[in-house]
This record gives C-alpha cells, structure tokens and sequence, in this order.
C-alpha cells in the first residue's frame, strides 16, 4: 500500500509537471507569436517594394475587379477635362505623366482611392459633390501623393503579406479573396501618418502647380459637418476620419507661403463637365 501510494504521487508529480511545462510551452509560444507581428519586418527587410511588373499585375487585378461590377464613364469631354487636371498637377511636380492612369466609374458614393500600378479610381459622386475644380484637384493630389509615396504597395504588403500579393498574380489565390483586397483598398483608410503625410505632398503639388489649396481644406470641411446626413454616400470621408483636423493642419502647414494661382478648366468647361455627369 505504501509502494502504491508513493507510485501514485511520483506519477500525480510527473503529470503536474508536465502539465505546468505544457503551459509555460503555449503561454512562450503565443507570447513569442504576438511580439512578432508587433516587430516591422517590412522595414527590417527592406521589402517595402515588389518588382513593377508584379505590382502593374495586381493593378490589372483589382481594376478588372472594379471594371466588371461598376459602370465606367468613358465620356470623352468628361475623361480630357480630368486629364487636363491630372497633368496640370503631374507636369508641375515633375511626376512622369504616362504613369497616372485614372479611372471614372458611375457611382453615387463620394469617392477616390488609389490602386497598385499608379491607377486613381474616382466615382462620379466625388465630382458632383465638389464645388470648384480646385476641390476636385485636391482630392486627385491626396491619391497622386498616395501613389508616388508608395502608401498603396506599404498597405497591402503590411495587411496582406508580400507572398500572398504574388500568390495573387500567379492565380495561386481565390478568387474571393481578390475581391476583397480590392475592396479593402476602396473603402479603409491608410495608417494615420500616412494620410497627413499624402495631404501634406498633395497641398504641395497644388501649390507648385498654382492651383488654390484653401479649397481642399474646405472639402474636407463641407463633408465632414455632412457626414451624418449622408453617411451612405460619403465613403471618401468615413474612410478617411479625422477630417476636420485634417482640414486645419492642411491650413496650418500652408498659410505662409504666398502663392500664385490660376484656374486650369474654364468655369464653362466646368459647368459642362457637371452637366455631362448628371445625364
């Protein structure tokens, strides 16, 4: 009985041990596992970029996305008036023209969001909803910025992951996951930072292509104290928050330099453009 007894002990030890080590074991493991994925691997590595020829592939991808469910305008007067606000802004910020390709789709939402491959999507919602042309410039300038800060490959390397994207152009992923990647990129905003840093690059394209920067501020503003009225419709805002300190730090960071500024679309081209949207 005594040997029975000092048996079941050693054996009741034995397991409390190993049940212990097994939890110290899990607890190290996801311990380990969460400071991981708080370590920048995408800075430590250097893998901030994917070669261009991947990147113009997801590009194809997800506009083939948006190409397939939405309408696109095609309108030619339509499509020269933005291209003529497009290359104002490029030429200007010596940004290699060619590169920019954007996109009108019929849609009431109000927004713009930019794509892999230096592609802009913008709803025709966002055209209407802006007052002036220089509203709309400034919305453009955010994406170019998003783009040529390379804010659009950082997002999806970081959200996504680098092998996943390239999984993604060799067919080696679902079909529903690029669609809703491709989502994610039309309705999430960018990392705090990044949105300051891109209205920040965007009030100094304008600037440089003496175009009116008080008007951007004044987008962000008009929205954001409409945003509860129309919430369903204001997708550029509700993905971009903080709007209204947005509007005064892109005040700030510009009241000081004097700027000449001129229109580039006539207001009759303007007006035209509008009417040309609604029809």
């Amino acid at each position: 009985m005594v040997v029975f007894w000092q048996s079941y002990k050693y054996n009741l030890q034995t397991m409390r041990k190993l049940f212990i080590q097994g939890g110290v074991i899990i607890l190290l493991f996801f311990s380990t596992l969460f400071l991981l994925e708080q370590v920048d691997w995408i800075s430590i590595f250097k893998i901030e970029k994917i070669s261009e020829k991947t990147e113009q592939k997801l590009g194809d991808l997800f506009w083939d996305i948006f190409k397939n469910t939405e309408k696109e305008n095609k309108n030619p007067f339509i499509i020269d008036s933005i291209d003529s606000l497009v290359t104002k802004i490029c030429v200007n910020n010596n940004i290699k023209r060619t590169q920019i390709q954007f996109h009108v789709l019929d849609k009431d939402e109000i927004n713009a969001f930019a794509l892999p491959d230096k592609r802009i999507v913008i709803y025709s919602g966002l055209i209407l909803a802006a007052e002036n042309q220089e509203e709309l410039s400034g919305v453009i300038s955010h994406e170019i910025a998003h783009i040529e800060l390379d804010h659009v490959m950082k997002k999806l390397i970081k959200e996504i992951g680098l092998s996943i994207l390239i999984s993604m152009t060799t067919g080696g992923s679902g079909s529903e996951l690029v669609k809703e990647t491709a989502k994610m990129l039309s309705s999430s905003a960018f990392d705090r930072s990044l949105e300051k840093e891109a209205d920040i690059k965007a009030v100094e394209y304008l600037i440089k292509a003496n175009i009116d920067h008080e008007p951007f501020a004044n987008f962000l503003y008009r929205l954001s104290d409409s945003e509860n009225k129309i919430m369903r419709y204001l997708s550029w805002i509700s993905t971009h928050p903080e709007s209204k300190e947005r509007a005064e730090y892109i005040i700030e960071h510009s009241k000081s330099r004097i700027t000449k500024t001129e229109r580039v679309l006539s207001q009759e081209t303007w007006d035209k453009l509008k009417e040309k949207l609604k029809e």
